[in-house]
């Protein structure tokens, strides 16, 4: 059996390798490094894929959550409501730019933001909500929508982990993870379901006006050269890891389509065991029915319920098994996020995961013999 990790990046490379090599030597004759044409080719497939009319390719994901606060012209004191239970670079952007984060707990089996929460955290001050569509599915995008209409709210969609993703609204209408709101930020980091050989992010967003703003603010708020329009950022995806994506993109559909078989194969072998909530999406199945493509499973994410959870950890670890706990520390209990606003007694449900979660392996090139060695561990401990 090869070496179980986390996440193969070099089996992955194996695929794609001839047409990467040939990519990076293009870029290195031309030596158009920044804005090159494969930027701008990404850029057009990339918008292609998700049906929207504008994306904007940026230096990372942090930087495209900010740039689209930037972008909508949310000031100092204005309220961006954002779940507990994520990774800090989603409240980091709001802090950074004086606006105010508040912070609610999160739906007990999909993990992403709670809707009753979200509607009572409201208040006159809310500009914003930052839906993230953590682990690889979409949040109640339809009760949001509806939420942000009722209240005048700007939808930022924090689409870093569940690109690929199609959310499917009660009428049957599809689209895809982050063309569903007024705009999105991804993260094209190594490990993502697309993902380069370094950092890079985008912005997606359907209106005209916003995006002609943020094509200016991503290049120092120039339209012009040396003609700043807006206060801008520095914040540009290099062509080097534009032509990863390009190489990946027409395969993130199958990327997809393995992690959740990937994931089905776990849940078969995981079903059953008391002590063990298995993964679960939007529409209550498992996100691995043969029609299913709402979940792209960024991670495989099960809930263990019997406080054994950190001692499973350990238990893997000693068998070279990787593992993560994502995330272990809610972000209101966090030391740059704490403010007396905040109530444990509201974050029930985030308090709980922190204490239960674990992901397994989960990538394109996990193997059925792999799968079979982690679940027996995970099943033989918790006997």
């Amino acid at each position: 059996m090869r070496k179980i990790q986390m996440v193969d990046l070099q089996g992955q490379f194996e695929g794609i390798k001839e047409q990467v090599n040939a990519s990076f030597d293009s870029v290195l004759e031309s030596a158009a490094f920044i804005n090159g044409p494969e930027v701008k080719e990404f850029q057009k497939e990339l918008e292609n894929y998700l049906g929207a009319k504008h994306v904007i390719p940026c230096a990372n994901g942090t930087d495209a959550l900010q740039i689209c606060m930037m972008g909508l012209g949310l000031k100092p004191g204005d309220e961006v409501i954002t779940a507990d239970f994520t990774f800090a670079a989603t409240v980091e952007v709001i802090a950074l730019l004086g606006l105010t984060p508040v912070l609610v707990d999160v739906d007990e089996e999909t993990f992403n933001i709670d809707i009753a929460a979200l509607e009572k955290a409201i208040t006159p001050k809310t500009k914003a909500i930052v839906p993230v569509h953590l682990f690889g599915q979409c949040a109640n995008m339809e009760r949001i929508l509806d939420v942000a209409e009722r209240n005048n709210l700007f939808i930022i969609e924090d689409n870093a982990q569940a690109i690929g993703a199609n959310y499917t609204f009660k009428n049957g209408q599809k689209k895809k993870a982050g063309n569903i709101g007024h705009v999105a930020a991804t993260s094209f980091f190594p490990s993502k379901n697309l993902g380069c050989y370094g950092d890079g992010g985008a912005i997606f967003t359907n209106d005209d006006e916003l995006a002609h703003v943020i094509r200016g603010m991503v290049n120092h708020g120039m339209y012009e050269r040396y003609h700043h329009d807006v206060v801008g950022v520095n914040s540009r995806l290099d062509s080097l890891q534009a032509a990863v994506l390009r190489a990946k993109l027409p395969k993130l559909d199958e990327y997809n389509a393995k992690r959740r078989s990937s994931a089905k194969k776990y849940n078969e072998r995981l079903a059953g065991q008391e002590n063990i909530i298995l993964p679960k999406t939007n529409n209550g199945c498992e996100g691995i029915c043969n029609s299913c493509d709402c979940h792209v499973f960024h991670q495989y994410t099960l809930r263990i319920t019997n406080g054994k959870r950190d001692a499973l950890v350990k238990h893997l670890n000693e068998n070279n098994v990787p593992c993560g706990v994502y995330y272990p520390i809610p972000l209101h209990r966090q030391k740059a996020y704490k403010d007396e606003r905040y109530d444990e007694a509201d974050f029930p449900i985030t308090n709980q995961l922190v204490q239960e979660v674990i992901s397994l392996p989960m990538h394109t090139e996990l193997e059925d013999e792999q799968i079979d060695f982690i679940t027996e561990l995970v099943l033989n401990f918790l006997k």
